[in-house]
């Protein structure tokens, strides 16, 4: 006897075919909200996509606490400018809802216009905001970070004679990524050519211990979130049925199922079929016709040594054209972007700055959000660096919260 659900290749409503199953993992009113978000497709493909997005999206509203949306976002690609305390701003997002991260924070004490009382005041600022960014970056997504080495006093000390010393940040952030629940991924480095500072030559003292390295080079780290799901199950990519179950742990934190609808594809040892939230996501043949990426760029970023030669802001009349004291190159958030997101998709930058993430993001088809606290010394920069690319923005303005 054929069951309802081994129905699924003859009828194209998934959300009928399932129904027998959806009873024990909805109420009727989240059910009713899956029927309704759920568009049937006469494409097979598009219509298994259209149910798991749908199914996936009551899901996000059954297991997260959701948070009220204060920070209302018009559904176009304008690039969203929102001012304020960075912190506060993302408490006002709901959970899991930014596709990628792209960023580079604040160097601790590097600029005037924020300066911390000592190391360990800075690193809990960070960590409070990259455990907010856990909670809105979705589930098997990616967050791009781009940190260096600074050389400071850490103020850790009672003696104040002491000097400066090389704080190796990295270090300490790929730490606080992981106690955030992140997973460390890579570290790629970016050579940024000929050293720019004279010190440490030492000329005069041609002897041991004079003489040291001096940084040429920052970090693009690369971290995974992998949130488990204990709970929960997905629809199969290949026949949109319910019926799967447990099948491993690929990494920690992502699960992946196995299909026991007996109509869905089989290999020769008569399994069926296995996949994750993540495989959903990355063979979702929308996404891979329009997330591809060119030849030449992925030999760029192939090794994980790449040359890209700073931002030149200073002009030869020692004005900084761009306005802001660290912009980074648009080629970071390039990578990133084309390496970690699909089109339309939300990328979120924290700490904007010259806007150079939510710029790229525009470009590559995606929408792009920054936050920027200094709304006092940025504001113009901003604006002619989003206006002088071609790019639209529209501003969310929290800073006096």
């Amino acid at each position: 006897m054929t069951t309802n659900i081994e129905k699924i290749e003859k009828v194209n409503n998934l959300y009928e075919c399932n129904k027998l199953l959806l009873k024990d993992i909805f109420t009727p009113e989240e059910s009713k909200i899956l029927e309704d978000e759920y568009k049937i497709s006469t494409n097979k493909i598009e219509n298994i996509y259209n149910f798991i997005y749908a199914y996936r999206k009551v899901i996000k509203l059954k297991f997260n606490i959701p948070i009220v949306d204060k920070i209302y976002l018009n559904n176009n690609n304008n690039i969203k400018i929102i001012w304020g305390d960075c912190l506060k701003n993302l408490k006002k997002m709901d959970s899991e809802c930014i596709s990628l991260v792209v960023t580079s924070p604040p160097y601790y004490n590097a600029r005037d216009y924020s300066i911390w009382k000592n190391l360990k005041e800075y690193l809990i600022d960070m960590e409070l905001i990259i455990k907010e960014i856990y909670r809105v970056l979705d589930n098997h997504r990616v967050f791009v970070f781009n940190i260096s080495d600074v050389v400071g006093n850490d103020g850790m000390n009672k003696i104040n004679a002491f000097n400066t010393r090389k704080i190796p940040l990295p270090a300490y952030f790929i730490k606080i990524f992981e106690d955030c629940g992140f997973t460390y991924v890579d570290d790629i480095i970016w050579d940024k050519g000929e050293v720019q500072t004279s010190r440490h030559k030492n000329k005069s003292k041609p002897w041991p211990f004079y003489q040291y390295c001096c940084n040429c080079y920052e970090h693009i780290l690369i971290f995974h979130k992998h949130r488990l799901e204990k709970d929960i199950k997905y629809p199969c990519s290949e026949c949109g049925s319910l019926l799967v179950r447990s099948n491993s742990y690929t990494y920690k934190g992502l699960r992946s199922w196995e299909c026991k609808n007996t109509n869905c594809i089989k290999t020769k040892s008569n399994r069926g079929k296995r996949f994750s939230l993540k495989t959903i996501i990355t063979n979702d043949p929308i996404n891979r016709s329009n997330g591809i990426i060119p030849e030449d760029f992925v030999s760029k970023w192939r090794r994980d040594i790449v040359n890209i030669s700073p931002v030149i802001k200073i002009n030869n009349k020692k004005e900084n054209k761009l306005g802001h004291t660290a912009p980074f190159p648009i080629e970071i958030p390039d990578m990133a972007i084309q390496f970690y997101s699909y089109k339309n998709e939300l990328v979120l930058d924290p700490f904007a700055g010259s806007f150079t993430t939510a710029i790229s993001a525009f470009k590559l088809g995606r929408i792009g959000i920054g936050c920027e606290l200094r709304k006092d010394m940025f504001e113009t920069c901003i604006k002619n660096n989003i206006t002088s690319n071609n790019c639209p923005y529209e501003e969310i303005d929290y800073s006096s919260d």
